[in-house]
């Protein structure tokens, strides 16, 4: 018995003949092409549409939205065109039901794709509309997508007729083992949830690491925290080296930043009429040199006191980040030794004292 007979008689319900069998295709197949190009001007019509009627809106969450779903609208007109296709056919249902079945599928993926894209769109947008005190939106996005796609999959196989009970029992048993091989990994993920939920470190903090590096906190993913440093360079560090370092977080409590200034002057000077000047200065610089505030006020303390070759002062000030700090000491220092200057306050360098002894 040769191949095509064979077929035709597992199949009774297929013609006898094959040049039959695919003229019946054939019509399907030319309407799915029409029906789909149809689709897809159509789609591309109402998305330009769309842009248009959301230029003239205030705000860009509608642009978010339509944006999202740019891609799923492909994969329903996919799904839509075959199901057209199939109304058009004369196959028997045992066979198009599985092309029904690849249809539920698509439209499932669209669902899910749409989900995940759009999710993560709204996350961000209200996180910077409404600056939300969320320290890791890399993490959260992550997590919220991996769930909207655990669901997808769980509904898929409910649909084919698989049941997720065994599946759950052997994932169960199978977690375990997938747990010990991938311990870093597991181990990087719930070190960077802790950090989310505990707030220690945030998005936007700037921190310094034990080994000495310091910058700001870019962003904190499912593995890895990012940390762009003063040089705008990016150190990448695993979330469990980070949960388990000492880290400085110059954000917390409050952003504002003590600044002390240690200035020195000669013995020779007045204490009282240095302390005047220092004081004089920083109020003359308050509202002139930016990231300098002004309450609390600044204050001069003798402290730490007499040095071996100076009367060591310590000018204390607030500035609003850590990263004003620099900016400041630069225009102090500057008014300050000007001023000296200009008062002859002189600023001592060390100095020693040799005594030569002649022996007799």
């Amino acid at each position: 018995m040769d191949t095509e007979a064979f077929f035709f008689l597992k199949y009774p319900e297929i013609p006898s003949s094959m040049p039959a069998f695919l003229n019946k295709l054939l019509f399907p197949g030319l309407a799915f092409l029409v029906i789909l190009v149809v689709l897809l001007v159509v789609r591309a019509l109402v998305l330009r549409g769309l842009h248009h009627w959301a230029k003239r809106t205030d705000h860009h969450l509608d642009d978010l939205i339509i944006g999202a779903f740019k891609v799923p609208s492909l994969f329903l007109c996919l799904a839509l065109s075959l199901h057209l296709a199939i109304e058009f056919s004369e196959l028997a249902i045992r066979y198009t039901q599985y092309v029904t079945k690849v249809i539920y599928l698509v439209v499932l993926l669209s669902t899910v794709l749409g989900a995940t894209h759009l999710s993560s769109l709204l996350f961000r947008y209200y996180i910077r509309r409404y600056d939300l005190p969320v320290s890791a939106p890399g993490l959260a996005i992550g997590v919220i997508n991996g769930l909207l796609w655990i669901i997808g999959f769980l509904i898929a196989l409910t649909f084919l007729g698989v049941s997720i009970a065994p599946l759950l029992t052997a994932l169960g048993v199978g977690g375990l083992a997938v747990s010990l091989a991938l311990k870093d990994t597991l181990e990087n993920i719930f070190a960077g949830i802790n950090v989310l939920m505990e707030k220690s470190i945030r998005v936007g903090d700037f921190i310094r690491l034990e080994s000495g590096q310091e910058g700001t906190v870019k962003d904190i993913t499912w593995r890895t925290t990012r940390i762009q440093l003063l040089s705008n360079n990016t150190v990448i560090i695993p979330n469990s080296k980070l949960a388990q370092s000492v880290v400085t977080n110059y954000h917390l409590p409050e952003k504002s930043f003590a600044l002390r200034l240690p200035v020195s002057a000669s013995y020779a000077s007045n204490p009282d009429r240095v302390e005047k000047v220092l004081l004089a200065e920083a109020q003359k610089a308050l509202g002139e040199i930016p990231g300098l505030l002004r309450d609390p006020e600044p204050f001069v303390r003798f402290s730490p006191g007499f040095g071996e070759s100076s009367l060591d002062f310590t000018l204390n000030c607030q500035v609003a980040d850590y990263v004003d700090q620099y900016l400041v000491l630069h225009e102090l220092r500057k008014r300050i030794f000007q001023r000296f200057r200009a008062e002859g306050i002189e600023i001592p360098f060390p100095q020693r004292t040799v005594h030569l002894r002649q022996s007799d």
